[in-house]
């Protein structure tokens, strides 16, 4: 008896993109007096990320990195807020454009079933921001207003955070049915009962609580939050580079060594689980949800909490 032939993982799928960018520079970069600054640029979209940005983030690190002038980088969003996490909704985005791939995954733009959104994904997200995470220059994220789901994780690989007394967090995507972000850092960010709380209910955490919690460095008036970062960014860079690297590597080393690599491939695992049993149930990666759904469920969700919307 001869047994069935499996269908060919490797076959091409057709997917169209059908992005349309609001501007050709989704990240500004500057450098002065040794601290180099990086802008997302999406404030119409609350600077949230595409693939257009994740690689003009990419690019921006690697110039501050390469150049010897650069002691310190700042991250920071135009706008309102920081960052509303990944691009689920808007015109730029831009899921099924090809782009020349920074690490050595495959392209994922023509891959079937839960091929595609797992290639792409340690591609952008779990594999860049581990990248961005060992950068051997210290990195500070200024955090004003939102900084939900994906913009966690681009907080989260900095090593210090300074936030406004406005700024606020927050992972809402265990309503999609998923667990957390695909950078996992919740119970290293937090006290895992905390980060169970968190994640559990999706609320708003406040840019007090969160320094409480030990999550941010600094928390100043929204109108003292530049001159405030740029002030602390200041002091790092008069440290030797050396010394600042070494330091750095073996703090990350600390973690790692307590699970934080390790902790973040199972969840990464359980993640594109999630992802592929609500494509079974709904059709939809996302469990059905798009900006917009997730925008009204947020605003559901903070006045049931009494925290306006």
């Amino acid at each position: 008896m001869t047994a069935p032939t499996p269908p060919d993982a490797g076959a091409f799928v057709s997917r169209a993109d059908t992005s349309s960018y609001e501007t050709d520079t989704p990240v500004k970069y500057s450098v002065q007096d040794g601290i180099a600054t990086v802008t997302m640029c999406r404030p119409d979209f609350n600077n949230a990320q595409n693939s257009q940005m994740t690689y003009a983030l990419d690019a921006a690190f690697r110039r501050a990195v390469d150049d010897d002038a650069v002691k310190v980088i700042v991250l920071r969003g135009e706008g309102k807020h920081f960052s509303a996490g990944h691009d689920i909704g808007t015109p730029g985005r831009d899921i099924n454009k090809p782009f020349d791939r920074a690490h050595l995954w495959w392209d994922h733009t023509n891959k079937p079933g839960g091929e595609y959104l797992y290639a792409r994904e340690q591609e952008v997200y779990l594999g860049m921001c581990r990248r961005w995470r060992e950068l051997p220059k210290p990195t500070i994220a200024m955090v004003q207003g939102a900084c939900v789901a994906g913009g966690l994780m681009l907080a989260w690989v900095c090593d210090l955070i300074v936030a406004s007394d406005d700024a606020f967090f927050q992972d809402p995507v265990v309503r999609m049915g998923i667990p957390g972000v695909e950078y996992f850092a919740h119970p290293f960010e937090l006290h895992p009962r905390i980060a169970k709380e968190f994640l559990f209910v999706g609320d708003r955490m406040g840019a007090e609580r969160a320094w409480q919690m030990g999550m941010v460095n600094r928390v100043v008036p929204r109108a003292e939050l530049e001159a405030a970062t740029y002030a602390l960014a200041a002091r790092i860079a008069q440290q030797p580079r050396m010394g600042l690297a070494l330091t750095k590597q073996a703090i990350n080393h600390v973690e790692d060594l307590q699970g934080k690599r390790t902790a973040m491939d199972a969840a990464f695992g359980w993640h594109h689980f999630a992802h592929a049993h609500n494509e079974l149930l709904s059709g939809d990666k996302l469990g059905g949800y798009d900006a917009k759904a997730m925008v009204q469920a947020n605003k559901q969700a903070a006045a049931q909490a009494g925290e306006g919307a």
